[in-house]
């Protein structure tokens, strides 16, 4: 399997959990606080829309038309995710170099790292701010907790990569013996038992 059929892969498997948690949102739950302090399960859908438009913009390219998040968070996130799709459906654009804060890197790398990586962590917020089962798969909090290790300092400074923009809060300290789950977490800036 070549990389970029791997990360394509990874993205749509994540991005399959991440709304069937979104469809799973009842009506009335909209409002209900996130783990992230200051959104509520809305705002974490929000978000992760959010993130897919700046995957777009290196190539001057913006969020299609889509349903309002107010309105329709699933059919936003579905559009959001479309748009996202089709770069890493095409072999020029997904292997096209540009910046980002990480530094140099193609853009199927770029979704990979950053907007499909977010679907995970932030699968688990909407979760618990709505009552699902909040279990992270085993496999993918393997893969992400060598790097969740790494996180450096200057990524938990509120604003380092842009105004109102905050990619991981303070470290939450866990057990050692915890679960592998809860101890990502925590480097994450969660609360895993609160």
């Amino acid at each position: 399997m070549n990389t970029m059929n791997a990360i394509a892969d990874r993205y749509r498997v994540r991005a399959d959990a991440f709304e069937s948690k979104v469809a799973a949102v009842e009506a009335g739950q909209w409002e209900n606080k996130s783990p992230c302090e200051e959104w509520n399960a809305r705002d974490v859908v929000g978000h992760i829309v959010d993130m897919h438009g700046a995957m777009l913009r290196p190539f001057g390219r913006a969020l299609g038309p889509a349903p309002s998040l107010l309105d329709d968070p699933l059919g936003a996130f579905r559009a959001a995710r479309a748009d996202v799709e089709a770069v890493l459906a095409d072999p020029v654009l997904a292997a096209t170099e540009h910046e980002t804060p990480a530094g140099k890197m193609t853009a199927e790398q770029h979704i990979d790292q950053v907007v499909s990586a977010d679907m995970v962590v932030h699968g688990w917020d909407l979760a618990r701010a709505t009552g699902q089962d909040d279990t992270i798969d085993p496999e993918e909090v393997a893969r992400m907790w060598p790097a969740a290790q790494a996180i450096p300092d200057q990524m938990r400074i509120p604003g380092a990569f842009g105004p109102g923009i905050v990619v991981f809060g303070p470290e939450v300290k866990v057990p050692e013996d915890a679960p592998l789950q809860d101890r990502l977490l925590g480097l994450m800036g969660r609360d895993p038992n609160a």
